[in-house]
């Protein structure tokens, strides 16, 4: 049986529910710094549209997506998925929102990142996990690298960010590489 919640030292991580869909959640994805790197960017939400969005995912087959609280105080201060999670190839894609920005440089992210990927690796027998990172966004190839995540490639001039284009940094992992 999957593991519905995962532990670190400092965080645990568990599935979101409705429940979980409270205004600050909804603020981090309409503030353009925090969500300055994310493809979900081009929008604004509603409390209604991350509901929804919580009910599709966790009828998707193909991704296991996570709310990142902190032990001490239950606190929910972002997210991280694995998806585009492939049967045949057996690898999968994270994707990592860090909502709350008074626990920015605190290594949760790392954390994080080193829990799903353990998972990724543990129960859903991945052999590979991918990620991908803003070619500015040195905070969280960091993070990636920390963990024992190698840059396979940049993606060259991919994306455009409002102020210009840039590349896309492609990482991956395989197991026995994880470092945390």
């Amino acid at each position: 049986m999957l593991s519905n919640i995962l532990e670190t030292s400092r965080l645990y991580l568990r599935h979101l529910t409705e429940n979980d869909v409270t205004p600050n959640y909804v603020s981090w994805l309409n503030d353009k710094e925090v969500n300055r790197y994310l493809e979900s960017r081009f929008r604004h939400y509603s409390i209604e549209d991350v509901v929804e969005f919580i009910r599709n995912v966790r009828n998707e087959k193909h991704s296991a997506f996570f709310g990142v609280f902190l032990k001490k105080t239950d606190k929910h201060i972002g997210n991280i998925k694995i998806d585009e999670i492939h049967e045949y190839h057996l690898r999968g894609t994270i994707g990592l929102l860090l909502g709350d920005k008074s626990e920015w440089g605190k290594g949760y992210a790392t954390e994080a990142i080193a829990a799903v990927t353990q998972y990724g690796f543990d129960q859903l027998k991945l052999v590979k996990v991918c990620a991908g990172c803003y070619e500015s966004n040195k905070g969280s190839k960091k993070a990636f690298e920390k963990v024992g995540y190698k840059a396979e490639g940049l993606l060259r001039n991919q994306v455009e960010t409002g102020s210009g284009r840039e590349g896309i940094w492609q990482l991956g992992i395989l197991p026995g590489e994880l470092l945390l």
